[in-house]
């Protein structure tokens, strides 16, 4: 439920706008997209961005609520003489993906995101952009503030935590909501609207562990497998892209045959939706093996170069001397190393209901082990929910034969499809009348809000769409800024054609 009038809130000053968005057009959209890179915003700590933006709506007249989830919901009257329209919910997330390369200096608590212009796009070098989704949020935020528009009632309901968890659209409380359509802003091709989207959940598995001494006689090394290229764990887990947990295992299993190794530590990804872009393995082997370590890495690479030309042909696999007071017991190492060996990841089955698109999938997104003990995650999406379950009941059972706990956590639902929405055949005729061509209808396997927020509200006919994006949930992500001008053409367009 909502929570009580707030009190009234100081304005809030807008950051200086870079020059870097000086010149780019629609001005108001990047304007406050400008606003969203200075702000920082991780999943779970997008309170300086929400109390930002809150300030802000308070100060343009606009009413404006946190609610219990601490997402922030703000209402704009109708256009004059358009009261009667139905009311319509412009919907995005306030929280991005924070991934960058090991080699960039950046805090994603404290530092502004930097972009730069290339040919056309406005990328992140070294880090997420953050264009999921905070280009949703700042089409939002100039349909807000612009007095011209001709809309009906409009509800602004922007989420926090989607990208860790849809936290903010789970605890949304039922019929907080009045309006009965609802434009999501949350997809990335541009020309595309999305119907449907896939559901999921987590599997994590921790298991405590015992440590042994430091070997006699042996030296740590440190195995690094970077120069993946990620990205998103829905979005891209068709594309056959490298998993460099999954990678590395395989390379550190071959390892224990040819060695006596032991293994100190295993880290890699960073966050549960990414495709792990690198991975690092410190072990300790007899003294003066380093030389064959390396000419066995040597092999690993090329042939995983192999392997991954044409989606992944920059992996890179390194060692350097590292340091290491202890090591897992034998039978640790035995467990962890077998069973992530033995875990699934990527696709498991292609939908039948809906050509092309992928119906079950799994990503090991994170891992963390050392003498102590250990844990990962796995995500698991599905456009069937029986079907992510029993994806992620295999993962259980898998851990379950090592006696290692693995929980489930975090079902959402999915977003079944209505080819029928009469909201999907106006935006598909307001795309026609403003662009002279057809618009596609598809069905996403990456998790949107609609589905949760739709579930709470029966009745309600949602559409998603958005520009193009490329690189989500990974460094160098960008989007296309004529595709942003398209869209907010088209989403003023489609308020105007409603409220007519």
């Amino acid at each position: 439920m909502l929570t009580a009038p707030d009190p009234p809130l100081a304005p809030a000053a807008m950051p200086a706008l870079p020059p870097i968005f000086a010149d780019l057009q629609p001005a108001a959209v990047w304007r406050h997209f400008a606003t969203l890179c200075a702000i920082p915003r991780p999943s779970k700590a997008e309170d300086a961005l929400r109390d930002h933006l809150h300030a802000w709506a308070a100060a343009k007249g606009l009413d404006a609520r946190v609610d219990g989830a601490g997402n922030l919901i703000v209402t704009k009257p109708a256009s004059p003489g358009h009261e009667a329209a139905p009311g319509v919910v412009l919907q995005a997330h306030l929280d991005m993906v924070c991934q960058k390369n090991a080699d960039t200096d950046h805090d994603f608590t404290r530092d502004p995101i930097r972009p730069v212009l290339r040919d056309g796009w406005l990328v992140a070098e070294g880090t997420t952009l953050g264009a999921d989704n905070g280009i949703g949020v700042a089409l939002i935020l100039a349909v807000l503030e612009d007095s011209r528009l001709v809309h009906g009632p409009l509800e602004a309901l922007l989420t926090v935590d989607e990208e860790a968890g849809m936290g903010g659209a789970q605890g949304l409380a039922p019929g907080v909501l009045q309006g009965r359509l609802m434009l999501n802003i949350d997809t990335e091709d541009w020309g595309e609207f999305y119907l449907g989207c896939a559901g999921g959940l987590d599997v994590n598995v921790a298991r405590p562990g015992t440590p042994d001494a430091l070997p006699a006689g042996h030296e740590a090394w440190q195995i690094a497998l970077t120069g993946l290229c990620g990205g998103h764990s829905g979005v891209n887990i068709h594309e056959e892209r490298g998993n460099a947990i999954k990678l590395l295992v395989r390379v550190l299993r071959d390892l224990e045959a040819r060695f006596p190794l032991r293994l100190a530590a295993l880290d890699g990804g960073t966050a549960r939706n990414a495709l792990p872009r690198e991975a690092r393995a410190t072990v300790a082997l007899p003294a003066g093996r380093g030389d064959a370590l390396g000419e066995a890495l040597a092999g690993w690479q090329a042939t995983l170069r192999q392997e991954l030309a044409g989606v992944d042909a920059g992996l890179s696999l390194a060692h350097a001397p590292a340091s290491a007071n202890a090591v897992l017991a034998p039978a640790e190492q035995a467990v962890w190393l077998a069973s992530l060996h033995a875990a699934p990841h990527g696709v498991r089955r292609q939908s039948l209901a809906v050509p092309g698109v992928v119906e079950t999938s799994n990503n090991l997104g994170m891992a963390s082990i050392g003498p102590d003990g250990g844990s990962c995650n796995f995500m698991v999406r599905s456009l069937v929910d029986s079907g992510s379950e029993a994806l992620a009941d295999e993962i259980v059972s898998l851990f379950a034969l090592s006696g290692t706990p693995a929980s489930k956590s975090g079902h959402y639902p999915g977003w079944a499809p209505n080819p029928a929405s009469p909201l999907l055949a106006r935006c598909q005729r307001v795309y026609a009348r403003e662009f002279g061509g057809e618009s596609v209808v598809k069905v996403v396997h990456a998790g949107l809000e609609c589905g949760i927020i739709g579930a709470k509200h029966p009745g309600m006919d949602t559409v998603s769409f958005g520009p193009t994006i490329r690189g989500a949930h990974a460094p160098g992500e960008r989007v296309e800024i004529a595709a942003v001008g398209k869209v907010w053409q088209l989403l003023t367009a489609i308020l105007a054609d409603i409220a007519a």
